[in-house]
């Protein structure tokens, strides 16, 4: 005869105590399969437990992501903006600077202009006569032109300067110096009547002397920083 086989059942005794001296202990006797599905249940608890605080920790950090994302936006748009104003800034500045240039160029090219105008002024280039004459060089002594002029004609300054001497002539009459005030002196020899004072301004064009029939010679001379020059090199003569 086959002996037949018992079915152990499982049995969990769950014992509850105290730490009070008259507390007694309780025993609590439970099924196997009753503590299997508590602990499951418990398990799935600490699981979902688990599971939430992760999810809850992973949503906060999103949201610190998308805050902080948000900022660095907001910072580079405010970036931008300065930028753009600072471009303007620095185009403005650009154009001044170009408008700034533009005027001292001008004002450079105007005070060459007057500088040279000034210098062509007081440089004796101009012809001491109103009218056309013939000349000659003399051949003795310091360089001289010698001109002859008709009735009407006015002995005019070279170029600006100041009557620095007026003297007698033994051979011409009279005779005018006139310093220019950049190391020409032109001398002006002539029988006239002189129409000019010693120390008066005068401008280039301005009479010395009136020609006649009685003083119809000229004689012009030209010093550079006190040495005798021919006029004729420095005269602007046409014709």
């Amino acid at each position: 005869m086959r002996r037949r086989r018992h079915k152990r059942k499982n049995c969990h005794v769950v014992i509850v105590t105290s730490d009070a001296v008259d507390a007694g202990v309780k025993q609590f006797r439970l099924r196997g399969w009753v503590g299997e599905t508590l602990l499951l249940l418990a398990c799935v608890a600490a699981g979902t437990a688990i599971g939430f605080c992760l999810f809850e920790r992973g949503d906060s950090t999103q949201e610190e992501l998308m805050e902080k994302n948000f900022q660095q936006e907001q910072q580079i748009a405010a970036l931008e903006q300065d930028n753009s104003s600072y471009q303007a800034q620095i185009e403005e500045l650009q154009d001044t600077v170009a408008i700034l240039s533009e005027t001292i160029t001008q004002k450079a090219e105007s005070e060459s202009s007057l500088t040279e105008l000034l210098e062509q002024e007081y440089t004796p280039t101009e012809f001491p006569l109103t009218s056309s004459a013939t000349f000659e060089e003399a051949t003795e002594g310091d360089p001289m032109c010698v001109f002859t002029a008709a009735t009407g004609a006015m002995v005019v300054a070279t170029a600006n300067g100041t009557v620095s001497a007026v003297n007698d002539d033994a051979e011409f009459g009279h005779n005018v110096w006139v310093d220019h005030g950049n190391g020409y002196v032109t001398i002006y020899r002539n029988q006239g009547e002189v129409k000019v004072k010693q120390g008066e301004t005068v401008r280039q064009g301005s009479t010395l002397f009136i020609i006649n029939e009685d003083n119809s010679t000229l004689g012009y001379q030209m010093l550079k920083d006190g040495v005798y020059i021919n006029p004729m090199e420095v005269l602007a003569i046409s014709g």
